[in-house]
């Protein structure tokens, strides 16, 4: 996938904020990749936070977005998987610092937590902004050579 597609997954908690958020990245230039849910009916977060990591993991896509209600669950599930670096970003710092200094490639909102107007300025700073590399490059390539014992 090229930079300008990204995948997209939620909850049915933060069902609506990712029709806003999808409707933004449209808005704003990007493809969206939906991978549900796709309704409030009840569903199983795990599961679409798998199949979104999965894509990002692999290099299918070289940037996600998960939200559920609060984002905490998104975002353990994310982590679990290689090469994932899913950042919970309720604030605009922490939107720009999860992408200068750990490259972030899945961003993490919490549907119950942050309203529209907000999600759309996180999701505008973290797509813009760059991930600064250097000292904090090294500190990355601990995280791909991390063996669990």
């Amino acid at each position: 996938m090229n930079d300008s597609t990204i995948i997209i997954g939620c909850d049915h908690a933060a069902f609506p904020l990712k029709e806003v958020v999808k409707g933004y990245l449209n808005e704003i230039g990007y493809q969206v990749d939906d991978v549900g849910a796709f309704s409030l009916d009840s569903v199983d977060y795990p599961k679409i936070a798998i199949e979104l990591a999965t894509k990002v993991s692999g290099g299918t896509y070289q940037r996600g977005i998960l939200m559920c209600g609060t984002g905490l669950g998104m975002s353990m599930v994310a982590n679990r998987f290689p090469h994932v670096r899913a950042a919970l970003c309720n604030d605009l710092f922490s939107a720009a610092m999860s992408r200068l200094h750990n490259d972030a490639n899945i961003l993490v909102l919490g549907g119950r937590v942050i309203g529209d107007v907000l999600a759309k300025e996180i999701v505008r700073t973290w797509m813009e902004t760059p991930f600064e590399g250097g000292r904090h490059q090294g500190r990355l390539d601990l995280f791909d050579d991390l063996k669990i014992r």
